[in-house]
């Protein structure tokens, strides 16, 4: 591991944020005491502000970083380096006056990649008063590889002492570190820095691998102090260097500090973490993209997680309020409006006879597989034959199948689908056919022999009566799942149910070329909701019997029934 990279603590700076960089100045000086006695190199006072972009009233003294504050503060200690920073487009290149050379070594100036030509010219300026300067590139992980070899290629030519790589959504993986290090491994003559967020519990992880692939210098707070799930702990860096690495540091003076003032700071102004920023990490978004969602207290896990996912692919800088909005009008998450189904036992337009079911509890106490026609269903051919040998379910398909597989049972309800493909159905396959499919039709196509698939073609709510399923589930490999329920099925498996949200429509909604798919967004939309409305109500009447609930076994956007085929073939 290198041994002559630096640690910067912003703890007053990023942790301000928290309390709008209210702290008293005899603490600051207290925390910089500390954090120089700690071995710590460099020490980030505060932002540097003025009243052209922030009010007074509106903030407390490190939003600001006068000379006479930061004279205050640290006056008289011969400790650690001084840095302050300023945000791209809120600070003018003459806020930085020459007084700070007095206690200032480094200035660091953050912007988002649309800001960073204009910041790297004003720290050139900077640094031509006399200061070192650092460029805080945040929001990594949005940079395209493109957009991070125009970063380089503005780099190479420039006088900036520092560049950061900033991991502002906290989205980061250990194993993606050095990808991210080695293209400004190129540039000699700037310093590399490496600025954490611990949104995934990685902070510490990626420092240290950070700092082996070859940083100058890594940020961290003290006790992590910072915005939703917060930074790199100072004392946790510092005490895993003081036991293994180095005689340099020393940890207690900093844990005397939290145990003096950031306690109670956490627990008048919270900070650790949370549900919502570690999803802000996963899709490497703003974390108030996931808070706002949550915060609606509408939507369900699986919304925010199908929401976040078409956030993720858009990739925009900073929060919009109208990409979400753009999102909730779409339509694609929320559940399905009340009233669009009728209960079970509501009653029906016209009396139902009643019917000799003949294949109830026909294979009771088997586990089933639904083959639905996703494109997963063909991506995963390979695993899912490994999951029927390994499994040996009674295997149900229906419409086209491909010969991808030999299903005991291939259904058929729908009568454009029936036409188009009868004649694929393997010679071996029990034939099923939806009761609302007329008889002298069936036999234009097919003299098969075939059993009768008895449900109620209505959108009424799932449920099942004396064998007839009260519904048409809106789409036949749902309403198979209601068959295999009837037929006395112990666990249901589905593979190649990918659902309509969160997926490309220009890509297909099946494994092959569906003649008869609409594009009408609204349609499709509405199909998703339906069937997320039926797995959830079989899922239920399977949990009410005591048995497990649905599992689909390919990705899919029915995330709350996913469980990975890996699970079941090992």
């Amino acid at each position: 591991m290198k041994d002559t990279y630096k640690i910067l603590d912003c703890t007053i700076r990023d942790g301000g944020y928290l309390n709008n960089w209210r702290f008293d100045k005899r603490m600051v000086r207290e925390v910089y005491r500390a954090l120089s006695k700690a071995g710590i190199d460099v020490v980030e006072i505060g932002f540097r502000g003025t009243e052209k972009y922030f009010k007074k009233q509106d903030f407390g003294l490190w939003r600001f970083t006068d000379i006479e504050d930061l004279k205050d503060v640290v006056q008289g200690i011969n400790g650690a380096k001084i840095a302050i920073m300023g945000d791209f487009g809120k600070l003018d290149t003459d806020d930085i006056t020459d007084e700070y050379l007095q206690y200032v070594s480094l200035v660091r100036i953050a912007a988002h990649k649309d800001g960073t030509p204009g910041a790297i010219k004003q720290l050139e300026a900077i640094k031509k008063k006399g200061f070192e300067v650092s460029l805080q590139a945040m929001g990594i992980t949005s940079y395209t590889h493109e957009e991070i070899n125009e970063l380089v290629n503005m780099l190479k030519d420039s006088t900036i002492d520092y560049s950061y790589i900033a991991d502002s959504y906290g989205s980061i993986l250990p194993d993606q570190m050095r990808s991210l290090i080695e293209p400004f491994k190129e540039l000699t003559h700037i310093k590399i820095g490496f600025h954490p967020h611990n949104g995934l519990q990685m902070a510490f992880a990626n420092t240290l691998e950070a700092i082996k692939c070859g940083v100058d210098i890594v940020d961290s707070t003290i006790y992590g102090m910072g915005r939703g799930a917060g930074n790199l702990p100072t004392e946790v860096l510092l005490s895993y260097l003081q036991l293994s690495t180095t005689d340099k540091y020393n940890v207690i003076p900093v844990l005397h500090a939290i145990d003096r003032f950031f306690m109670n700071i956490e627990t008048d102004e919270p900070w650790g973490y949370q549900l919502t920023y570690m999803l802000s990490g996963i899709f490497q978004c703003h974390p108030y993209y996931p808070k706002t969602l949550v915060d609606y207290r509408e939507y369900s896990m699986e919304d925010i997680w199908s929401a976040l996912e078409v956030v993720k692919k858009l990739n925009p800088v900073g929060f919009s309020k109208n990409i979400l909005n753009d999102i909730i009008k779409s339509g694609m998450i929320g559940g399905l409006k009340k009233g669009k189904t009728r209960k079970v036992n509501e009653s029906k337009n016209e009396p139902k006879k009643i019917i000799d079911v003949p294949y109830v509890n026909r294979h009771a106490g088997r586990d089933f597989l639904i083959l639905a026609s996703g494109p997963t269903l063909k991506e995963y051919k390979t695993k899912i034959e490994k999951f029927i040998s390994k499994n040996d379910p009674i295997i149900m398909g229906a419409n086209y199948l491909s010969g991808l597989f030999k299903p005991h049972y291939h259904a058929f309800n729908n009568k454009k689908r029936f036409e188009d493909y009868i004649d694929t159905v393997d010679k071996d396959s029990t034939l099923m056919l939806g009761d609302n499919l007329p008889a002298d039709m069936v036999r234009e196509y097919t003299s098969r022999v075939y059993e009768t698939l008895y449900f109620i073609d209505e959108l009424d709510d799932f449920g099942i009566k004396d064998g007839v399923i009260q519904s048409n589930c809106r789409t036949i490999a749902v309403l198979l799942m209601g068959l295999a329920i009837v037929m006395g099925a112990d666990r249901i498996f589905a593979a190649g149910m990918d659902g309509y949200a969160g997926f490309d429509p220009n890509e297909g909604f099946h494994f092959y070329n569906e003649k008869v798919e609409t594009e009408d967004e609204d349609l499709i939309i509405e199909r998703h909701r339906y069937n997320q409305h039926f797995l959830e109500q079989i899922d239920g009447c399977l949990r009410d019997s005591g048995k497990e609930g649905i599992h689909i076994l390919t990705p899919t956007s029915h995330k709350a029934f996913y469980k990975g085929i890996e699970n079941y073939i090992k």
